[in-house]
């Protein structure tokens, strides 16, 4: 049986090739810190987990939850008007979905067709790659350079490409780049995108890891923003409820509601347990989401400052859960060359940036997933490998 067309446009060459070295190397009984895959290590806060517990004996959660309950798209509405001061209507302006990547993935089906263009950032976060090549529609790459700040630059775009582009994917803060955006690039996106009448896709799931007093703000907090576009707002990691599955698209209304067109010819919707457990996590105490940053923010600094002690100088990010990277002074192999070298003679894991496109040819991606004291670990074997470079 032959694969459909479009699956041969998708890869993850990279991961796979950094999983198989994974395994070889743990079978030589090393083991591995693996600071690659951006998932949570911390669980949920208590409170989440309880409400989880007393959901699970209510009877009436076990049917087709469908589209999301009321009460957690209150509960969400009341969240970003504390958090961002933008007002969303719980019932036009806001769909539950399972996971931001959910809505990542299929908001492509329900605006591109066939050789629309749509503008990527480039390095950027897979799905937004992949979500395109399934609708079959033209990818544009933005290049984010660290001489722009990691942000697009717009007016680089040729005005016959903007014309034509459908779509428009921004992510801020960034995941892989650790970048963060101020009011006046969403200002500047608005007023493109109205120009072109471009969709605006904005990717807010790292907004509350963010450090050293520094408070990211939403795409739709700038003026027009509801006119032009959406955003995707995730529980995994400001709560650590990655497993849980749950995330929202929030802003414009006739958006919302083509992608919900989309997802209900595909799924039922969210665990209603895991709707509850929403609600706990935006109507309950918010000292975990503090607490959450500062842990990431200890390890950041582990890193950042252990790594300049071995000459190697990372920029330390305002928010994310990552470090961007550029690789050691004086190494002149390519990005995945080092990273497999490093995880194949250390056990550390860490992923190449051309995983994530071709700007990110000279640097790593390192998460902050794993504990101080491991991270310390990370640091030591890393100087020992340098110190043969």
């Amino acid at each position: 049986m032959e694969k459909a067309y479009r699956l041969h446009k998708l890869t993850s060459a990279i991961f796979n090739e950094m999983d198989e070295l994974k395994k070889q190397v743990e079978q030589r009984g090393v083991q591995v810190i693996n600071l690659g895959v951006g998932s949570p290590d911390q669980p949920p806060a208590p409170h989440i987990i309880e409400s989880m517990h007393r959901a699970l004996d209510r009877l009436d959660n076990y049917d087709y939850p469908l589209a999301g309950k009321i009460e957690l798209r209150q509960a969400l509405a009341r969240w970003y008007l504390r958090r961002f001061e933008v007002e969303l209507d719980p019932v036009s302006e806001v769909l539950v979905l399972m996971g931001s990547q959910d809505g990542l993935a299929h908001i492509a089906l329900a605006f591109v067709n066939p050789g629309d263009i749509v503008l990527v950032p480039d390095p950027g976060y897979p799905i937004y790659y992949a979500s395109i090549l399934l609708a079959e529609g033209d990818i544009y790459p933005m290049p984010l350079l660290a001489r722009n700040e990691f942000l697009p630059d717009l007016k680089a775009i040729p005005e016959d490409i903007a014309r034509r582009a459908k779509l428009m994917w921004i992510n801020y803060p960034n995941n892989p780049v650790a970048a963060v955006a101020d009011e006046n690039f969403f200002a500047r996106v608005v007023e493109f995108a109205r120009e072109f009448n471009i969709l605006v896709c904005h990717d807010v799931a790292y907004s509350e890891l963010a450090f050293d007093g520094y408070k990211p703000v939403s795409f739709l907090a700038t003026p027009g923003a509801k006119d032009v576009g959406i955003e995707f707002y995730s529980l995994s990691k400001t709560y650590n409820m990655a497993g849980c599955r749950i995330g929202f698209a929030v802003g414009n209304p006739k958006v919302l509601s083509a992608l919900n067109q989309v997802k209900s010819n595909i799924d039922y919707g969210v665990f209603k347990v895991i709707q509850e457990a929403g609600i706990a996590a935006l109507e309950g105490p918010q000292e975990c989401v503090r607490q959450n940053a500062d842990t990431y923010q200890r390890r950041r600094d582990v890193l950042v400052h252990g790594l300049a002690e071995l000459g190697w100088y990372v920029p330390s990010p305002g928010a994310s859960m990552f470090l961007w990277a550029p690789l050691p002074p004086g190494y002149k192999k390519s990005a995945r060359e080092f990273a497999l070298e490093l995880l194949n003679r250390t056990g550390v894991l860490v992923i190449p940036g051309t995983a994530f496109g071709e700007q990110g040819e000279g640097y790593v991606r390192i998460a902050l997933v794993k504990d101080e004291d491991t991270l310390r670990e990370a640091v030591k074997r890393i100087s020992e490998f340098l110190c043969t470079h």
